[in-house]
């Protein structure tokens, strides 16, 4: 699931829009409705046709998150958009760029949004084409040096509906394009609003990021650990058993008062992850902040939903004046939640005004470090390139399947570093070993899920096209794994490896021959098992002289994938010459033929023939097949057990 935040100066339509789009109302409060102003955050939704990764398209909830626009409430902004994956910058046709715009764009920036559009909103009011394209030329020029240059600019109007339908459209194909959500498996939902219901009790709302809750998961508040329950989860107003990374989710929480929550905590599975009063960041100074930045500087610190009071500690510098970017180490007045590869914004308290922002890059450092220790800034300047599990994770999602070896050697970190962020992710199951051994090979959640994935709809494909068949030969599974999976060679090792791990998880069944998905069971018509009744017994009365496999099939009505059943199920067994028997009296005549040698040495076909009072065929096709599965081997005319 995804989510989209708005952005923009105050009275530029954004709630207007968002209402236009989903036909909600996201200013929830009656002061918001008293003033016609965006106060705090709002919550809407729309379906969107997102495509798909097989070039087709399919509907998705996507949330909106309503921020509000107006200097007064920047802090409120901030809590909004932490969780989401692309923008929707607001701006006015008739005013155009204005003092808000800058700034809301500006942390856009600093967050990294990864993808974003321009809505020009108002342009009903507009009747001179000439001004509308000047006001868009002002906003290309003041997106540019921002990670949203080039983002599209679509003209609207909330009013008249004109250009709603664009973006739409425009907005199905940013979403389009993003990568699916990282699953860490360590799931946090920082808190953007609690209130409670009449017999429901405590309710938090949030944007759910690395992993995946479910109804009845025991969870704990961070930062002051209250333990509670998950009793209910809705998102966008419908129940849900599961909640999945990226989707905004409404938690029922059980066991807890709504006086122990707070804007800014985090609803986290217990023991995953721990507070910090010590955060070591980078940090870009805006080009316009209002003075340089200052070792022991007050700011206020905000990262998903938190607001903390903080202290300035630069590393390697005196100051940092604006433009700059820099290494710091923030004191925290209360503990924060949060993890490497974080983004954070820093704000000047008084007179408040955004003053750049940033990366987590140590949630946990050991202690406060010498500002000048050459060792320290190295150890930052690596952490920089990125966050070691993030590294570890981009490695193993470009190139999927490597050993730890492999891994570690491709990730280029210090083996120390990345031994121990591998240590992190597998104990947490956001890397996941297939196959024993001293070695096994590695796959991201994300690569497994897609195997996993492509490994049953490969099944469910072959029972729909072939129903009477018990399974998908191992070989032929393999070779079509082959071409679904990003890999230029599947091995049989891992080949089985990944078996392996499906059957732990009861996805498929599996014998040495064939792969079936997991419940699947061959479903036969009542003239379908008549048939089969028949053949068999035809074979009971006949047991050394069964019928052939051409009377077989005309008893079957050439249903040949009915005696493939038969043979699939070991009913019957196909030996040398293209004989068929039932297979207990094949075992019988082995095991009669094998005593008969023991106690003469040796055994003619003739004796075979007289021993079963056969013809020819079917005592030189049993030996041939005995000779064949080195029970006995051939000396003239005589067989003699090996």
């Amino acid at each position: 699931m995804r989510v989209i935040g708005t952005a923009g100066h105050v009275d530029h339509g954004k709630s207007t829009l968002v209402r236009a789009l989903s036909g909600i109302d996201p200013d929830r409060l009656q002061e918001e409705k008293k003033r016609g102003m965006t106060i705090d955050l709002g919550f809407a939704w729309i379906e969107l046709p997102v495509p798909t990764a097989d070039g087709q398209s399919q509907l998705e909830p996507v949330g909106i998150v309503d921020v509000p626009g107006h200097i007064d409430f920047i802090k409120n902004m901030l809590a909004g958009v932490g969780g989401i994956d692309a923008a929707m910058l607001i701006i006015a046709a008739d005013e155009g760029v204005m003092p808000q715009t800058r700034e809301h764009l500006a942390i856009l920036d600093l967050l990294a949004v990864p993808a974003g559009l321009v809505a020009l909103t108002k342009v009903d009011l507009i009747d001179d084409p000439e001004w509308l394209e000047l006001v868009e030329l002002d906003i290309a020029e003041l997106l540019e040096p921002t990670n949203l240059a080039d983002a599209p600019i679509v003209p609207v109007s909330a009013i008249t509906g004109k250009g709603l339908i664009d973006l739409r459209a425009t907005l199905s194909s940013l979403l389009g394009q993003l990568a699916p959500r990282r699953n860490r498996v360590r799931p946090r939902l920082p808190v953007d609003r609690v209130f409670s219901l009449s017999g429901f009790g405590t309710i938090v709302t949030g944007t759910l990021l690395d992993g995946q809750v479910a109804v009845g998961d025991a969870v704990e508040i961070l930062p002051a650990r209250h333990s509670a329950r998950i009793r209910g989860l809705q998102t966008h107003k419908q129940q849900v058993q599961e909640g999945q990374p990226g989707s905004r989710l409404a938690i029922n929480l059980s066991g807890i008062d709504i006086n122990q929550i707070d804007r800014g905590d985090v609803v986290a599975k217990p023991d995953t992850l721990h507070s910090t009063l010590l955060i070591d960041v980078n940090f870009r100074l805006l080009s316009d902040a209002p003075r340089a930045l200052l070792h022991n500087q007050r700011v206020d610190f905000f990262c998903g939903a938190a607001e903390i009071p903080a202290t300035v500690r630069l590393l390697g510098t005196e100051s940092l004046e604006p433009g700059q970017e820099g290494w710091l180490q923030l004191r925290l007045q209360r503990p924060a939640v949060v993890v490497s590869g974080d983004h954070y914004i820093l704000r000047q308290p008084s007179p408040s005004a955004t003053l750049g922002g940033g990366i987590v890059l140590s949630p946990h450092p050991r202690r406060r470090w010498r500002r000048f220790d050459p060792k320290v800034l190295a150890r930052l300047a690596t952490l920089a390139k990125g966050a070691p599990d993030e590294i570890l994770l981009q490695t193993l999602g470009r190139q999927p399947f490597l050993t730890s070896t492999a891994l570690l050697s491709q990730s280029e970190l210090d083996l120390e570093t990345a031994q121990s962020a591998l240590d992190e992710l597998l104990a947490a199951g956001a890397i996941l070993p297939l196959g024993s051994g001293n070695e096994p090979t590695l796959v991201t959640v994300a690569i497994w899920q897609q195997t996993a994935q492509h490994l049953t709809q490969l099944l469910d494909h072959y029972h729909k096209q072939a129903p009477l068949r018990r399974g998908m030969a191992r070989g032929e599974v393999r070779s079509r794994l082959q071409t679904l999976l990003p890999v230029a060679d599947l091995p049989v090792r891992l080949f089985n490896a990944i078996v392996e791990k499906a059957l732990a998880e009861a996805l498929v069944g599996a014998d040495d021959s064939v792969l079936w998905c997991n419940g699947f069971t061959v479903s036969l018509t009542i003239e379908q098992q008549m048939l089969l009744d028949h053949v068999v017994a035809s074979f009971a009365q006949a047991p050394f002289t069964p019928p052939s496999e051409a009377d077989v099939l005309r008893a079957l009505g050439n249903q040949g994938e009915l005696l493939d059943l038969l043979l699939e199920r070991g009913q019957l067994v196909r030996i040398s010459g293209g004989l068929l028997f039932r297979q207990e009296d094949f075992a019988e005549m082995v095991a009669q033929v094998r005593t008969a040698a023991e106690a003469q040495g040796s055994i003619t076909l003739a004796q075979v023939r007289d021993l079963f009072d056969t013809s020819r065929k079917y005592a030189q096709g049993l030996l041939e097949e005995m000779d064949a599965r080195r029970i006995t081997r051939r000396d003239g005319d005589f067989r003699i057990l090996r």
